[in-house]
C-alpha cells in the first residue's frame, strides 16, 4: 500500500482542531489517519505554523543527506587511519 503524504496545511489543521478542543479520534477519523501518526505529528509539529513546517522540511531532507555521506566516508577515514598507523 503506498505510502499517503500530507501536506502542510493539513498537518496544521488537524494539530489546530484538537488544539481548540475536538477530539482526537474525530480529527483523525476525517483526515484518515491513525492515532499515533497524529501524536508523532503532535510531538514534532506542535506550535508550529505552515511557514515554519515549510522551512522545516528542507532542513531535515539537508541533514539526512549528509548523514549518508558521512556514514559513506567514515570507513574510507578508518581504514586511511589504519593504513598510516604501521610502520614500514
Amino acid at each position: 500500500m503506498p505510502r499517503k503524504r500530507f501536506m502542510n496545511k493539513q498537518i496544521t489543521f488537524a494539530l489546530r482542531q484538537a488544539e481548540n478542543g475536538a477530539k482526537v479520534d474525530e480529527v483523525c477519523r476525517t483526515i484518515g489517519v491513525s492515532e499515533s501518526t497524529f501524536d508523532r505529528w503532535k510531538k514534532q509539529f506542535v506550535g508550529m505554523g505552515v511557514p515554519e513546517i515549510r522551512r522545516l522540511k528542507p532542513l531535515e531532507d539537508g541533514n539526512s543527506k549528509l548523514k549518508r555521506l558521512v556514514a559513506d566516508l567514515t570507513p574510507d577515514r578508518f581504514m586511511l587511519r589504519n593504513v598510516l598507523k604501521r610502520k614500514w
